[in-house]
């Protein structure tokens, strides 16, 4: 166990220590009597820690009874001197007996860096890169490495003797000094204070250092004096400024989506961290909402000034004001940014040079030396591959060139403004879109069909609340039938307007799918849904006040009138049924509808109920902001719709009037139907074999029937065409009761019904081909068509243009 350590002289200069697991002295050899004089039966199961000096005593052993420790501690020898100790404690393995630690200790006293040289002293501290200065109580230096000369203000030789305000008096000392006073005063250190001044060295650009002031003791504990080391942090404290200019521009910039208020955002966030004086100039195609086209080089540019930010408010004054628009020269510095795209800069402007915002009639462009302006850049403002106007950076207060450093920080905030701009700029646009929208939203005039009288009215709310989401419709569609529907949409606003137009153009889309009402609402809360997820993802950039609140929790109510049965099917999203009143003008009711979940919420599927509805029966639709309680629409609506006589357009209007005000906190929207019946007259339906011998009998009772409606021959030649590749296609490829139904409305409609359920698919037959083409000549001699599915199969059918003469006659039986 006694190991030892051999010097380079051959004698053995280690002491070998046991320790028990307390820490107990369990040996004192001869070696560790001559170190620190201490007998060995006064140290025999002594803690080992009572020989180290009071501050070493803590922390001098393992913290884990597997861990090893080593160090320069300080001992105490039996006469009271000091002595410096390296040791290292190594843990021994079981089995050792009672032993527990291996301290191995050896006199520092004998490495050379203690009996140091002033000579290696002065070698040591003059390669450290870091300054290092001692002063005396009087703040006169009195000593100073070779880093020193770095940082201005001479050599050690120049310095000694001085104070730090004699040294370098730009480098405001007055703070400096301060702090080694502070420090001679309180004895406490000051460490890593952070200073920013222009020392000798580079007297025009701030330059920032790291410092630590420490004082010095004599053995009495009176000072000396002050030693303090100055290290060059310029870069880092550089890199910290732009990351904080950058952390504001992206808080401060883009709270607004109106273009101009964000240029003036980036014109304030630059000032005064990077320029003294900063102006944004947009393109007008911008400030309006376009997309700006290219630059022509050599021709002047107008711009709308947009932004301006400046040190001190009115100077230097502007050759044109916020709101103000003025031509830009072609051989100028802005215009040749707008051009190529590329950001400009000049460390010094010519001082008689005119201001490059000059293009306003009867006003002088005055020189930059009147400005007092010195430096200047020029960033383009791009986004998306646009160039989107310009921001112009200058200094007035300061004598300090810009950089390429300061060119490159305002050209990464000023693309994150372009960002702002740029979707402010598209926000405009949508905007106005939107209240085009919103203005085109409702229908300026019902679709001509047979099925229903209709009369609407729509009534915004007033300037304070904003345009709503009210909305409705009607739709024809397939085999005489209509659709009539009414929605609200959450939210007041553009969002809201934009919205209601989305839903509005996503049913009547749905609508030609002649999907059943239950059917069509499903698909509309998919797209809804899917929007909403859309909109959580865009909350990262944008807040929910501008976003609005989307389509999500819109209501609809989509009902589909069949004059031929006359019968009605709906089905509910959220909103409330519609009141019916019977033909003779008896009590209001609203059908037993289940209403199904908001569009977007989710929940229960969507039902639909099916009832008989005779002729001349009056559907109301209407909003919450006609009637807000559903609970009470029966005895709000039944007064007036208990007057069978009225004229449609007139009591619709005089419902509005009455039950909502005429500047309503919410929108109001209300839409009645008269329901029509075809005559039996108009409709001819035949039961058929699936036979190819029954095609040519279809073509003759067709032709016989159109005969009869007093059609032209034209036309009933065309009809047995589309009759004849129409259940032709129904007995090659379907099963079941073929079904052949001719209605005469404003359009001669063809139905042709099966069993299937597959699609058919129009295509383009080869020359060689014996079939395939009558889907093709069908969609040629039609107006349109289309598949429309039934609980039994399907029913494709097809429409045809009637002849003038014709249209303005009265159909037959009606």
């Amino acid at each position: 166990m006694a190991a030892t350590e051999s010097g380079s002289d051959g004698t053995d200069t280690a002491v070998t220590l046991l320790l028990d697991a307390g820490g107990r002295l369990l040996s004192w050899p001869d070696r560790a009597q001559r170190l620190l004089g201490h007998l060995p039966g006064d140290m025999i199961g002594r803690p080992a820690v009572t020989l180290l000096a009071s501050d070493d005593a803590a922390g001098a052993m393992p913290s884990s009874p597997d861990a090893s420790w080593s160090g320069l501690l300080t001992a105490r020898h039996r006469d009271g001197r000091e002595v410096p100790v390296e040791v290292r404690v190594v843990a021994l393995p079981d089995g050792a007996g009672d032993a527990r630690w291996l301290v191995l200790a050896e006199d520092a006293g004998r490495s050379p860096l203690w009996g140091m040289s002033p000579e290696l002293l002065r070698r040591m501290t003059g390669r450290i890169p870091a300054g290092l200065v001692v002063v005396d109580t009087e703040l006169r230096c009195v000593w100073s490495n070779n880093a020193m000369e770095r940082f201005g203000g001479g050599t050690a030789q120049e310095r000694r003797g001085r104070r730090l305000r004699d040294i370098q008096p730009g480098l405001k000392a007055e703070a400096l000094e301060a702090q080694m006073q502070k420090v001679l005063d309180t004895g406490l250190p000051v460490l890593d204070y952070e200073h920013v001044g222009r020392p000798g060295s580079d007297p025009y650009r701030d330059h920032a250092h790291s410092m630590s002031f420490v004082r010095l003791d004599d053995d009495t504990g009176h000072p000396l004096g002050v030693c303090y080391s100055v290290t060059d942090i310029t870069d880092r404290h550089r890199a910290l400024q732009r990351l904080a200019l950058l952390d504001r521009a992206s808080e401060h910039i883009g709270r607004s989506l109106d273009p101009a208020r964000t240029a003036q955002d980036l014109a304030e966030v630059a000032v005064p961290e990077l320029a003294d004086f900063v102006v944004v100039d947009l393109l007008e195609a911008v400030i309006r909402g376009a997309e700006p086209g290219p630059v022509t080089d050599g021709e002047p540019v107008r711009l709308r000034r947009s932004g301006i930010g400046s040190v001190r408010e009115g100077h230097p004054t502007p050759a044109f004001r916020i709101g103000e628009s003025a031509a830009y020269q072609a051989s100028t510095p802005p215009v040749g940014c707008l051009t190529d795209g590329k950001s400009w800069r000049a460390e010094r402007l010519d001082p008689d040079e005119p201001e490059w915002g000059s293009g306003i009639p009867g006003r002088r462009a005055t020189p930059f030396g009147e400005l007092g302006v010195r430096t200047a850049m020029v960033v383009p403002i791009r986004a998306q591959g646009i160039t989107l106007g310009i921001t112009s950076f200058f200094r007035t207060q300061r004598d300090l060139p810009f950089d390429e450093d300061d060119l490159r920080l305002a050209e990464e905030f000023v693309a994150r403004a372009a960002v702002w701009i740029d979707n402010a700029r598209r926000y405009t646009r949508e905007r106005d879109a939107a209240l085009v929208l919103q203005r085109s939203l409702l229908p300026h005039g019902i679709p001509p069909q047979e099925a229903v009288d209709v009369a609407s009215c729509y009534r915004p709310a007033d300037e304070l609340t904003g345009v709503g989401g009210d909305w409705f419709d009607v739709i024809p569609l397939s085999g005489a039938r209509v659709a009539l529907v009414v929605g609200e949409v959450i939210g007041h606003g553009i969002e809201a307007a934009a919205t209601m137009g989305q839903l509005r153009t996503a049913v009547r889309t749905l609508a030609d799918l002649d999907l059943r009402p239950e059917e069509l609402l499903a698909h509309l809360d998919d797209l809804v849904s899917q929007v909403a997820r859309d909109e959580r993802a865009e909350r990262e950039i944008r807040t929910e006040q501008e976003l609005g609140t989307g389509s999500l929790g819109s209501s609809c109510l989509y009902v589909v009138y069949d004059p031929v049965a006359r019968s009605c099917v709906m089905a509910s999203a959220g909103h409330p049924p519609p009141a019916v009143i019977g033909p003779g003008g008896d009590e209001a009711e609203f059908p037993d509808l289940p209403v199904g979940p908001a569009l977007g919420v989710g929940g229960l599927p969507f039902e639909s109920v099916e009832f008989g509805l005779p002729e001349g029966s009056l559907l109301a639709l209407y909003t919450d902001g006609l009637i807000a309680d559903p609970e009470t629409a029966r005895y709000a609506l039944e007064p007036f719709l208990r007057v069978p006589e009225l004229p449609l357009e007139r009591l619709v209007t005089r419902m509005v009037d009455e039950l909502a005000p005429e500047r309503p906190f919410d929108d109001a929207a209300l839409l009645l139907a008269r329901t029509r019946g075809l005559d039996a007259g108009q409709v001819a339906s035949w039961e058929l074999a699936a036979d190819p011998a029954v095609v040519g009998r279809c073509r003759e009772m067709a032709a016989a029937q159109l005969g009869a409606w007093g059609l032209d021959e034209e036309l009933a030649f065309t009809t047995e065409l589309v009759v004849s590749e129409l259940v032709t296609n129904a007995i090659r490829h379907a099963s079941g009761p073929i079904g052949l139904r001719l209605i005469l409305e404003r359009t001669l409609i063809c139905e042709v019904s099966d069993a299937s359920s597959t699609t058919p698919h129009l295509r383009h037959a080869r020359t060689t081909d014996e079939g395939g083409r009558g889907l093709f000549l069908i969609s040629q001699f039609a107006q349109r068509w289309g598949t429309r599915y039934t609980a039994d199969g399907k029913i494709i059918w097809a429409e045809q243009q009637l002849g003038r003469q014709l249209e303005q006659q009265p159909a037959p039986g009606a």
